[in-house]
């Protein structure tokens, strides 16, 4: 999978998932028009926006959001991605982002009057309620033929709440989300599933190493991630079993084993559930691509 995907609304409007899993910076750059609203999402990791050559640089930090529009003159995109960054970026133009406020436009600052036509800065940090979009974002398991609907419907939801300015914008809509500290948790929980994949903990284990009760891990990681614990472990595996077979170092057994499967038939039959073919089949088809 390319480390960065585009998502078209339409040609106004379109979505950026950054995602850099090496050990090393990826650099992404891209000509932008002056009507051109960037939003930027650290969800994970860090980058830094270089401008003029380098002679201007602009973190973009873990949990922090930034807004770049200046229509005064192109704001091409020089993104450094760290090791191990997730960033959702949403492209929109002038013109389309008024149309989804019209009579609430003087309401979000650089829509009103006085600052229309200035140049607009501003990095805040990104609340619980995002960071849980972000995460599904990342973490799409639905079927490709309503991709575009789902992420149209979250990049909807993640702009209403960017732009909630209630005081108590940060209280989670999932009740049993209440602050931040519990999101935290949660991604740990997750990191922790995937390091031992191949020996998961319980749900009881898994919830007291991370300090939550077990109904708010089970309630909670469905909110965030769209998934139960272990439904979402299982598409992990599957995934990471394919990059496996797709790089050619391993044999259908051995990622079995790595990925926590002792019996091969097992394996075969959990990939065959998963992507509607069996590894061996799988690897077949890779080598026909590529005669």
């Amino acid at each position: 999978m390319s480390p960065i995907e585009e998502i078209y609304i339409d040609n106004q409007f379109s979505i950026l998932k950054l995602e850099n899993n090496d050990s090393i910076p990826l650099r992404f750059e891209r000509e932008m028009e002056t009507d051109i609203i960037q939003f930027y999402f650290g969800l994970k990791g860090s980058g830094k926006f270089i401008f003029n050559q380098g002679v201007y640089t602009l973190p973009l930090e873990e949990e922090k959001s930034l807004v770049l529009y200046n229509p005064q003159k192109q704001l091409p995109v020089c993104l450094e991605i760290g090791p191990n960054t997730w960033i959702i970026s949403i492209l929109i133009s002038i013109k389309k982002f008024h149309s989804l406020f019209s009579a609430e436009a003087e309401h979000i600052g650089f829509l009103n009057k006085e600052n229309r036509d200035k140049k607009y800065y501003a990095k805040e940090d990104i609340p619980p309620s995002i960071t849980i979009i972000l995460n599904q974002m990342f973490n799409y398991y639905m079927n490709p033929s309503i991709k575009n609907l789902y992420f149209t419907g979250k990049t909807y939801e993640l702009l209403s709440l960017f732009f909630n300015r209630k005081e108590d914008q940060n209280i989670e809509n999932c009740p049993f989300l209440s602050d931040e500290e519990e999101v935290v948790k949660i991604k740990k929980a997750k990191d922790l599933i995937i390091s031992k994949m191949s020996e998961p903990p319980t749900l009881q284990e898994l919830a007291d190493t991370v300090g939550i009760n077990i109904k708010k891990l089970k309630m909670g990681f469905k909110q965030i991630y769209g998934d139960t614990v272990f439904g979402f472990l299982f598409d992990y595996k599957m995934e990471y079993a394919r990059k496996l077979l797709d790089n050619g170092n391993y044999n259908v057994n051995e990622v079995g084993l790595k990925i926590g499967y002792s019996s091969a038939s097992h394996f075969i039959a959990a990939f065959k559930k998963k992507f509607g073919t069996t590894p061996k089949k799988y690897l077949m088809s890779l080598s026909t691509d590529y005669s």
